[in-house]
């Protein structure tokens, strides 16, 4: 086969395998928390996976099995974890109470919105009532007027048709 095909991939296979052998990570020895074990509280919560115990003044690796850390390692009221000022115990109240007045907010959005909807149905809904209603009665109207045309035709047709006072004929006699 033509040598110039093969030659420069032969040549990027070899220069990746190069790289790849060199570019593997090799593991470090872990630095772990308890390096930064005695200093203070800012070096050793640059890495997110510490925890400091102000207690005794030391960082230790965060329990992640568990998830808060155990009264043992470090109570609650001196454990820090993310930022110094804040103690883990005021970070879960604080976490909590955010949390339930999310949820209670988006509850009541839900009600809001439901009871709109709803009230707008209910709207258009009596909307729709009221033009029945009034359909309805205008065709008993009709009814009502055409019924009395028909009988008035039959009561002049046998002589029946009430006069506006039937009371005068008595009192000319």
């Amino acid at each position: 086969m033509k040598l110039w095909i093969w030659l420069p991939r032969m040549i990027g296979i070899l220069f990746g395998l190069s790289l790849g052998a060199s570019g593997q990570v090799t593991s470090a020895p872990s630095s772990g928390c308890s390096a930064s074990s005695n200093n203070n509280c800012e070096q050793c919560l640059r890495n997110v996976s510490c925890l400091w115990c102000n207690d005794n003044r030391k960082c230790f690796d965060y329990p992640v099995r568990t998830i808060l850390p155990p009264k043992t390692l470090c109570p609650l009221s001196d454990a820090r974890w993310g930022v110094c000022w804040v103690n883990f115990e005021a970070l879960i109240i604080a976490m909590s109470v955010v949390g339930g007045i999310l949820i209670l907010s988006l509850c009541i959005c839900c009600y809001c919105c439901c009871r709109t909807r709803k009230s707008k149905q209910h709207n258009i809904i009596d909307q729709k009532m009221e033009r029945e209603k009034d359909q309805r009665r205008m065709r008993q109207e009709e009814r009502k007027s055409e019924m009395k045309v028909r009988h008035d035709e039959i009561r002049k047709k046998y002589g029946l048709f009430k006069e506006p006072n039937s009371y005068s004929k008595f009192e000319n006699n």
